[in-house]
């Protein structure tokens, strides 16, 4: 894992603001901090840098973007199962056996191509109201 650059000296972070926050928050932070490979204090700081830039941001705006974050980490997820789905099918049918779970391996592909295709669609509509 490469460090990541010091911050200079007028740059460097001097100030340790404090927040409490119940067990499910904090879980939910910290999983967050995770999938960003962040650690905790740096995805605060990141997120309420970005939220202090950005006041006139409504609550539905913050809302939507938390439904994109949603949407794609459940499409990522259901892509990485189906590409090991199809990656035994392709492994099945080159070495010549019958693939009867193929076209079911298939149709989960169309699927999950139409929902991103719909995702992208409702997305794009939505900032063409809104932005």
């Amino acid at each position: 894992m490469q460090q990541r650059e010091r911050l200079r000296d007028e740059n460097k972070r001097i100030r340790q603001p404090s927040c409490r926050m119940n067990d499910d928050e904090y879980q939910l932070l910290t999983r967050a901090a995770a999938v960003c490979n962040m650690s905790v204090a740096s995805f605060l700081a990141h997120a309420a840098l970005n939220a202090a830039r950005d006041l006139d941001r409504t609550a539905a705006e913050i809302a939507t973007q938390r439904e994109v974050h949603s949407e794609l980490f459940a499409v990522r997820r259901h892509l990485g199962h189906i590409g090991n789905n199809l990656n035994q099918v392709a492994k099945a049918i080159n070495s010549g056996a019958d693939v009867p779970y193929a076209e079911a391996v298939l149709g989960a592909v169309q699927r999950v191509t139409q929902r991103v295709d719909s995702f992208i669609q409702h997305y794009l509509d939505t900032e063409t109201r809104t932005g």
